[in-house]
């Protein structure tokens, strides 16, 4: 440090740790601001602000996390195991530079909090540890993703509907499905309701709930259905409006639905009758209409 003062003056130095320190209020700061935003969300967070050397240290440990990403995947001297570069395209592909690291480290890390947060939503919560990449952590499903849309969705938080939406309306061979007593809460967290007041009336509940490609069915139970009724829900823009008496609704994200609820239907099982025929007992059951066709298999 005093070769450096020796070298260039003390004036100098003084500025070079006057700016760092001035770059360190405002990395924290934007903590700050990025904190108001998650809770805006519905997602907990911690608190930031409490004292300086404890923001100092956050902020060193970021720093260091980053720099030893980067020495690790883009140094000459880095690990010579790492397969990231050449299994995605080598020196100047589009896979590793267009995939991987697109928009630079936050376009990874963005895409590594989403990846999480929908494995932790359409992964079962019985679902047993796997081996490899897919493995249940201690700390959860999905990472930090996965803890993020735990908190969100909870509270009905655009985060959390931001992913149900992407599974909801995609393709179940490539983004999954949702199921059990996760789509039950994610449904309710997309409709709206998890995020009305506490003490709020007519607030259905749901079960046997499964959300993905387009569509989405289950039960409700409701003041208007207290011994619960099936239901079938299919995204506007994927499906044709359905035969039969249905509605529209609107999803938290402002897609548009169609509604429908089972309806009677006449249920025939067969019976050997004791002239060896074979006859039929009728009975009035709740089903559903037929599944409306796919707008791109017209």
């Amino acid at each position: 440090m005093q070769a450096q003062v020796d070298a260039v003056g003390k004036e100098t130095v003084s500025g070079n740790v006057l700016i760092w320190f001035l770059c360190a209020i405002a990395f924290l700061k934007v903590s700050q601001k990025i904190d108001s935003f998650m809770a805006s969300l519905g997602v907990n967070v911690g608190h930031t602000g409490s004292s300086m050397l404890t923001e100092a240290m956050i902020a060193t440990k970021g720093l260091g996390g980053i720099r030893n990403f980067s020495r690790q995947h883009f140094s000459g001297g880095g690990s010579r195991n790492s397969t990231n570069v050449n299994a995605n395209g080598g020196n100047g592909g589009a896979g590793f530079g267009g995939g991987f690291m697109s928009g630079g480290l936050a376009g990874v890390v963005s895409r590594n909090i989403a990846n999480g947060a929908a494995k932790a939503a359409t992964t079962p919560p019985d679902a047993k540890p796997s081996s490899g990449m897919g493995a249940v952590t201690p700390g959860g499903v999905g990472g930090i993703g996965g803890k993020i849309y735990s908190s969100s969705v909870s509270k009905g938080g655009s985060f959390a509907n931001n992913v149900i939406s992407s599974i909801a309306t995609g393709n179940i061979g490539a983004n999954g499905s949702i199921t059990g007593d996760r789509a039950s809460e994610a449904l309710s967290s997309y409709m709206g309701y998890s995020a009305l007041e506490e003490g709020a009336k007519n607030i259905p509940t749901f079960s046997n709930v499964e959300i993905g490609g387009g569509r989405i069915t289950g039960t409700e139970t409701s003041e208007e259905h207290p011994e619960g009724i099936s239901f079938g829900m299919y995204h506007t823009a994927q499906y044709a409006s359905p035969d039969g008496a249905h509605t529209t609704v609107h999803a938290a994200d402002g897609s548009a639905w169609y509604k429908q609820y089972a309806v009677d239907a006449v249920d025939k099982s067969p019976y050997m009758a004791p002239d060896g025929s074979i006859a039929y007992n009728e009975s009035i059951v709740k089903k559903l209409p037929p599944t409306p066709r796919r707008k791109d298999r017209i």
